[in-house]
């Protein structure tokens, strides 16, 4: 396990690195932090590649062995109604779990301060949405439905029901999508997919097992859009406060005492859901034996330590650093330094998102190796890449979201026409991966921060919808990806054709 974790940790240093280099880089050239801020960036980037490193080890040993089990015995037993309600509980319990959909439930005080419910009427509507997505997403398996038919469905259903809400809501709604699908959740719902393939015998069952984060980031968006309407939400705004600067050493203890506090409680009862239900599954079914629990255990104790270290990083360390990093460059030359920025940030910030390193392992693993983890990483970098520069462009210019995600959806949604079903699903499944932790705590507050200086009263508007073009760009990149690999499997397969045929005019000579 000690030499697991020092392989987990080197990795994560590779993938950190890059990002704390481009921040000491702008904040000596352009924006320069404060003292205090810079402190808690420097500790926060210790605290990522700590907590990266300990988050994908305890999920590749927790929530990557159980969601497999538990998705073939719900196969195995052959019951469509038990496959439908396990389904629906289990993407609801988990998307409680995701630590991002608390920090966009902050964020969006119009629909909290309507009812008592306060933050959690949002987590719960966007819960139910995901479980309603992920029962559909497992019976498509069973069924053996074609995936871009269903995507092609429903996201024709999130547009024409956005038609009914104000302009204002669309990017909180899109960007749910995105958050939601964050550490806790891929890890869980691939596995699923993983676990329920594995017991078909026909050719398409491991194409198949991806597809189920992609139909799960549409719920939240349908859902959360549905939310608006029945509110009828006609004003949305954003609370925006001032930072309170840390002057000192004793600033940033505090600063990190409080956040390990907050962050490892509110992870506690993220995973304490997931935990019972393991237990409940483990006693009806008898599924693993005890080595394999305590393995599980011990990788729950690295997957809950690894997250509140790395959220407590992201959100402590680095969130003031993003929103002082947007002011700043909001403020020279127009604005406009944001867009190569931000295509630079974007380029490395998706290789330090937790639940990116499980899927590109999960891809790498699944396909045999026909698509390696660099080549996915090389392809999720470079969609995310334009995707921050779209959100950038759209902040200076004004842009409705609209006609960035009506063109982008529609190119995605045709292209699976011609993508290979595998490398779909791997695509829709990319979009809501890459977006999260990251993107929430440093892109966002670099958006927001821009806004805020650009134009105050346009946050909810402009600033939000980064989480949702980050969810979009892959769609595109990764099934471009895919339609080049079809042809350069077809050009070998000619080739060797032809050997073939050479060889045995030969023989026959």
């Amino acid at each position: 396990m000690t030499k697991a974790l020092k392989d987990k940790i080197i990795e994560s240093l590779t993938s950190i690195l890059p990002i704390a280099l481009i921040v000491v880089v702008l904040s000596v050239a352009f924006a320069p932090l404060d003292t205090g801020t810079f402190a808690l960036f420097t500790v926060g980037v210790l605290l990522l590649i700590i907590g990266m490193g300990c988050f994908t080890l305890g999920a590749d040993r927790s929530m990557t062995v159980i969601g497999e089990k538990i998705g073939s015995a719900m196969t195995k037993s052959r019951k469509i109604w038990l496959i439908a309600l396990l389904s629906f509980i289990i993407g609801i319990i988990v998307t409680i779990a995701e630590p991002d959909l608390q920090i966009l439930a902050e964020q969006v005080k119009t629909v909290s301060d309507k009812t008592p419910l306060g933050n959690y009427l949002l987590i719960i509507t966007v819960a139910v949405g995901v479980g309603i997505f992920l029962m559909f997403a497992m019976l498509r398996i069973v069924f053996r439905i074609r995936l871009s038919i269903l995507l092609i469905v429903f996201y024709l259903a999130a547009f024409v029901t956005a038609i009914f809400v104000p302009e204002g809501f669309w990017s909180v709604s899109f960007d749910a999508g995105g958050v939601t699908t964050g550490p806790m959740t891929v890890p869980f719902i691939m596995s699923l997919g993983v676990g329920v393939a594995s017991i078909r015998s026909d050719r398409k069952g491991q194409s198949d097992s991806f597809g189920l984060v992609a139909l799960s980031s549409i719920g939240p968006i349908i859902a959360v859009l549905t939310l608006g309407i029945i509110f009828n939400i006609t004003e949305v705004d954003y609370p925006y406060d001032a930072l309170v600067p840390v002057s000192n050493t004793r600033g940033v203890f505090f600063e990190y005492l409080y956040g390990f506090g907050d962050y490892a409680l509110e992870v506690l009862i993220a995973i304490a859901p997931i935990i019972v239900f393991f237990l409940v599954f483990q006693l009806s079914t008898r599924a693993f034996h005890k080595r394999q629990i305590a393995k599980i255990f011990i990788g729950f104790g690295y997957t809950f330590i690894g997250l509140v270290v790395f959220l407590t990083g992201a959100n402590v360390g680095f969130m003031p650093v993003g929103r002082q990093i947007g002011e700043s460059l909001a403020g020279l030359w127009g604005g406009w330094l944001l867009i190569p920025v931000g295509m630079v940030i974007g380029y490395f910030v998706v290789a330090a998102e937790p639940a990116v390193h499980v899927l590109n392992k999960q891809v790498e693993r699944t396909s045999a190796g026909a698509i390696s983890s660099k080549t996915m990483k090389y392809g999720l970098c470079v969609g995310v890449s334009v995707a921050i520069g779209l959100a950038m462009t759209r902040i200076l210019t004004g842009i409705n979201i609209m006609w960035i995600l009506l063109p982008g959806y529609s190119i995605a949604l045709i292209l699976t026409l011609f993508t290979p079903p595998m490398f779909t699903g791997i695509a829709f499944d990319s979009g809501g991966v890459a977006s999260g932790a990251m993107v929430s705590s440093f892109v966002l507050p670099m958006a927001i921060g821009a806004c805020s200086v650009l134009d105050p009263t346009a946050i909810m508007t402009q600033a939000f919808g980064c989480v949702a073009f980050v969810a979009l760009a892959p769609l595109i990149t990764i099934q471009i990806l895919g339609i080049a690999y079809k042809q350069k499997t077809k050009k070998i397969k000619r080739t060797f054709l032809a050997v073939r045929d050479r060889v045995l005019e030969y023989e026959v000579d």
